[in-house]
């Protein structure tokens, strides 16, 4: 396993094995471990996480911390990790990231596989007074157990994990934490979204709060040129804390051509 670090480049993982590289790219409040469970299952794979920046061991990087800087970031740490072959995997916020570098069209990309993703158009109730309630969830480990508790997820987690996702939702720049929240989550790009020209899989958790089924089958779905669509039984928002068995398999299933 390399790790790398550089002044203006955001700390990721490489595990070197058989690709494409599996790429991902975490949601907002976690960082490169949010994979690990997933990582796990896919022993023998070329992976690569990365924490972006502002958070956890990237949260000393300068901002901006918009949607468009960490698209940009994630093919600067591709580059300097050499993938050259790979599929873009990314939960929530990632997601939407992932979309975005799908957008310029990367020479190496396969496809995509968006988690529980943000839509590529905002849905309705992302009102500015729901994104200024959202800024202030992870403004204490007591409310970071609440979201937590009550609407990221739809199972009981072990004590590890639990804890880790309050460390990991603490773990941030300050710019970084309300970024997402008070802008990011209200960004339409369907226009980047309808550009994407590689196979893409939605993933989706029967039981997310955050993004539910019928969110992303009205926002997300109509925007993808090639998407293949698999809801996750039993499952919240966390998918891959939640369900990383199934969605390791997910990921082993999908095999693009492009």
């Amino acid at each position: 396993m390399k790790t790398t670090q550089q002044t203006l480049l955001p700390t990721y993982d490489h595990r070197l094995g058989t690709g494409p590289t599996l790429v991902f790219l975490h949601y907002w409040g976690g960082s490169a471990r949010t994979w690990d469970l997933v990582v796990d299952r896919l022993a023998g794979r070329d992976v690569l996480t990365v924490d972006f920046r502002g958070w956890g061991r990237s949260r000393a990087l300068p901002g901006p911390y918009t949607l468009g800087q960490l698209a940009e970031d994630t093919l600067d740490v591709l580059a300097d990790a050499a993938v050259t072959d790979y599929v873009l995997v990314g939960h929530s916020m990632g997601g939407k990231v992932a979309q975005l570098v799908a957008a310029t069209r990367p020479t190496g990309l396969r496809g995509i596989v968006l988690v529980g993703s943000a839509p590529a158009e905002p849905a309705a109730h992302v009102t500015p007074e729901y994104q200024e309630t959202l800024s202030h969830a992870y403004d204490s480990e007591e409310s970071v157990a609440g979201a937590r508790d009550h609407v990221l997820t739809a199972t009981e987690l072990p004590a590890l994990v639990r804890a880790r996702i309050v460390t990991d939702s603490r773990t941030v720049a300050a710019a970084a934490r309300t970024e997402w929240p008070l802008r990011g989550i209200a960004q339409d790009i369907t226009a980047y979204t309808r550009v994407v020209n590689v196979p893409a899989l939605v993933v989706a958790g029967e039981h997310d709060q955050v993004e539910p089924v019928g969110i992303l089958r009205d926002h997300l779905l109509p925007y993808l040129v090639q998407a293949d669509f698999a809801v996750l039984p039993h499952t919240g928002h966390l998918i891959p804390l939640e369900a990383p068995a199934a969605l390791a398999y997910a990921l082993t299933t999908f095999t693009p051509t492009t």
